[in-house]
């Protein structure tokens, strides 16, 4: 992981843009003078040098990251391992309480948010390593791209075609913790691509199947039948990309994905005759439904630059994304067995992003603004199954009897413009300002909640009423500052003040109503009026302190901060939405250190330490702990030469608590990973958890706290895993 680079004369030619959320891989003044490679985040959305960033920003260069992909290390928890601000992963398809500096990340590939007003969890399950170029992260709130990035911001960058003669890269591994012939994950990738100075291009095909995981006493890992799991689990990702020079100052590029990670096995968690043995699982072959866990996506991106439009620059991106979530058929029992059922939910969010941004510097003063349109769509159902069967398999047979609507839909309108000025103040001190204004509107669709909807389905009722749908819309300002120093020519103070906002989730909020059940027939007596309840903005704000600093032999960035909010949302007895004072803050301190002890040797450290608080009667309490994000530290030693590549790593997790006696406890894992350039290709190896130590997982705790019985929510850690790769670029 790099912070910036590491001389003097790198750190003044890395650009620092890719346009987070406004436009992907924009080209600097100087084609020639530049690569995409040295392009990075950046907090102000345009191209900028790293030392022009008041905040912190880290690097994961390819590197880095094929060293970690390689020995069998996932997506989200490479980020986990190697982000000092970032909590360390779940080990299922969800990344559920995976926050940055104990707040909400926004995720995106090459500009384009993953985020989206109904929250998932499943921004991970998004794309597969062989398509990853490097990934940028700027850690805390920032106003600059809206909602969902009140913790921070992780782009993903993807590979592209450059010019020169046609290249291919196949890729293959194998994992295994050799506890069962069902303990195995299989990789493949292979790639096209090539140009010339007018025209580049790539075209990749990447997937993954895995089967059974093990914990550390070779016992299976029970399946997550709340969040989904990624156990017997099959992904597919197919991306492909253009990039066109249409003249000297413009330039074109286009970016279309698909990816689908789904279910697939017979592997099931049994849970007895009309859940007998729900509180002692097993799990047991013969699982069959018809609606299996699955994230599908697709994503297009264009991407237009001109760089001379009456003396500015200008970016234009228009892109389009939709995703089908379904989840793990669940049981809901109620009081009455004629109203319970088994079910499994689809949600199904399409996004379409028009952004435009002109830049325009004028002596030592920079001006970037722009306009950004956004809409999004979600709709739900939910899938019942025949509960007759279900309950009797034991949960192991779930066929479709009917499917009812799950949450009401919803379409989300947004109008943001924006302002960013930079002055470079005098040789040392550079300021930096801006704000963004926001205009939402919501429009909801009537709905009959789902248990009215079953029990008319069933016969249990004639009909029932539906919940007006409606429309209403919010504003929301933020704003952001802040200053950088240059102590010398190789060390940087800065400081800076930003807000982010989140908007809570309504698909969760609307939908509410009361009922009674009059001749068979469901009358609705209140209902939440959507009309009149708007839903807010939610601000968080964040100050900042850091240094950094990168001499000849070693560097290092080190950042304290504090953040709150102090309103939130609540639906009352009476159903009304209310802003309540809801104070909250995290305060903490990230650090990270690298040394070069040799040519060969390196070594270092980070770390994050924090505390997440809720004000109640005047006093600070420790946030719940199924929401708190635990401190944590990382170690490495590493050796290179010509040819292989050595690292041994070491993570920690440490425990926390809550005043309500709920606790989380750490752990420990060490990987160690390896790399040889053979006279064709390369080899990686890696043992992950090579101390083969036995620790639940976070989620795992988490979700025994959320759900009860311990033993179905008994998501070990896996234990020590062994990965043999191999890659060649011809």
């Amino acid at each position: 992981m790099t912070m910036i680079p590491r001389t003097r004369s790198a750190l003044y030619r890395a650009g620092l843009g890719t346009l987070i959320a406004s436009c992907a891989t924009p080209l600097l003044a100087d084609a020639s003078s530049y690569s995409l490679d040295e392009l990075v985040v950046v907090g102000n959305r345009a191209p900028a040098q790293i030392s022009q960033v008041p905040g912190t920003v880290w690097v994961l260069e390819q590197e880095a990251l094929e060293t970690q992909f390689k020995s069998g290390q996932d997506l989200k928890s490479v980020l986990g391992k190697l982000v000092p601000g970032l909590d360390l992963a779940p080990q299922g398809r969800t990344n559920f309480g995976q926050n940055m500096r104990g707040r909400s990340v926004l995720v995106m590939i090459d500009g384009v948010s993953l985020n989206s007003s109904r929250g998932l969890s499943r921004q991970f399950d998004s794309i597969d390593p062989f398509n990853i170029e490097r990934i940028e992260v700027l850690s805390g709130a920032t106003a600059i791209y809206g909602g969902g990035s009140t913790g921070g911001i992780i782009n993903i960058i993807t590979h592209k075609g450059e010019a020169g003669d046609t290249r291919y890269r196949t890729e293959a591994s194998a994992s295994s913790g050799f506890n069962d012939s069902e303990d195995r994950v299989f990789r493949a990738g292979q790639s096209i691509s090539g140009g010339n100075d007018r025209v580049q291009g790539r075209l990749a095909v990447a997937t993954q199947r895995n089967s059974a995981f093990y914990d550390a006493d070779g016992d299976a890992i029970m399946p997550d039948i709340t969040q989904t799991d990624l156990q017997y689990n099959r992904s597919l990702d197919v991306m492909g990309s253009v990039r066109l020079q249409l003249d000297d100052l413009q330039s074109l590029e286009l970016l279309g994905q698909a990816y689908d990670s789904r279910f697939n096995g017979n592997q099931g968690v049994y849970l007895g005759p009309n859940l007998s043995t729900i509180a002692d699982p097993e799990i047991r072959t013969g699982y069959k439904t018809d609606r299996a866990p699955e994230t599908d996506r697709h994503l297009v991106n264009l991407n237009y630059q001109h760089r001379d439009l009456f003396g500015h620059t200008a970016y234009l991106q228009l892109s389009t994304r939709g995703e089908k979530a379904s989840f793990h058929p669940y049981p809901y029992i109620r009081q009455n067995m004629a109203q319970s059922y088994v079910g499994a939910s689809l949600q199904d969010t399409t996004q379409h992003n028009l952004k435009g941004l002109l830049v325009k510097h004028w002596g030592d003063w920079q001006f970037s603004y722009g306009v950004d349109l956004d809409r999004e769509d979600f709709k739900a159902n939910q899938m019942i199954f025949d509960t007759t069967q279900a309950l009797q398999s034991g949960a192991m047979v779930t066929e479709e009897d009917f499917t009812v609507g799950r949450y009401p839909g919803y379409r989300v309108d947004g109008v943001t413009a924006f302002l960013q000025t930079e002055w470079q103040a005098t040789e040392r001190l550079r300021l930096n300002a801006g704000i963004r204004q926001r205009h939402s509107s919501l429009e909801v669709d009537d709905f009959v909640p789902t248990q009215q909807q079953i029990d008319v389905q069933r016969g249990l009722a004639t009909g029932a009423d539906a919940i007006p749908g409606g429309e209403n819309s919010y504003d929301v300002t933020l704003v952001n500052a802040g200053a950088i120093y240059n102590l010398t020519a190789s060390q940087q103070l800065w400081t800076s003040f930003s807000q982010g906002f989140e908007i809570p989730d309504p698909g969760k909020v609307f939908g509410r109503g009361s009922y009674s059940l009059d001749n068979g027939y469901y009358t609705l007596n209140d209902a939440l009026d959507v009309d009149s309840n708007t839903l807010p903005g939610l601000k968080t704000h964040q100050v900042e302190l850091g240094w950094r600093a990168y001499e000849a032999s070693w560097e290092a960035q080190v950042a304290a901060y504090y953040t709150w909010s102090d309103k939130d949302t609540r639906v009352t007895d009476t159903l009304q939405i209310d802003v309540v004072d809801a104070k909250t803050r995290d305060y903490g301190l990230e650090a990270s250190l690298a040394y070069r002890i040799s040519d060969q040797w390196r070594a270092g450290a980070q770390g994050h330490v924090l505390r997440s608080e809720v004000k109640n009667e005047g006093d600070w309490d420790k946030k719940d702990a199924r929401y708190a994000s635990l401190p944590s530290a990382m170690a490495f030693v590493e050796w290179q030469d010509a040819r292989t590549q050595v690292r041994l790593q070491g993570n920690h997790a440490f425990d926390i608590d809550d005043d309500a006696g709920n606790e989380i406890d750490g752990f420990t894992t060490v990987d160690l990973q390896a790399s040889r350039e053979l006279p064709v290709g390369r080899l990686g190896m890696g043992i992950s958890n090579l101390l083969n130590n036995d620790y639940l997982t976070v989620w795992g705790q988490r979700a025994q706290m959320f759900y009860g019985y311990d033993k179905l929510f008994e998501f070990q850690g896996r234990g020590r895993t062994y990965t043999l790769s191999y890659t060649v670029d011809y």
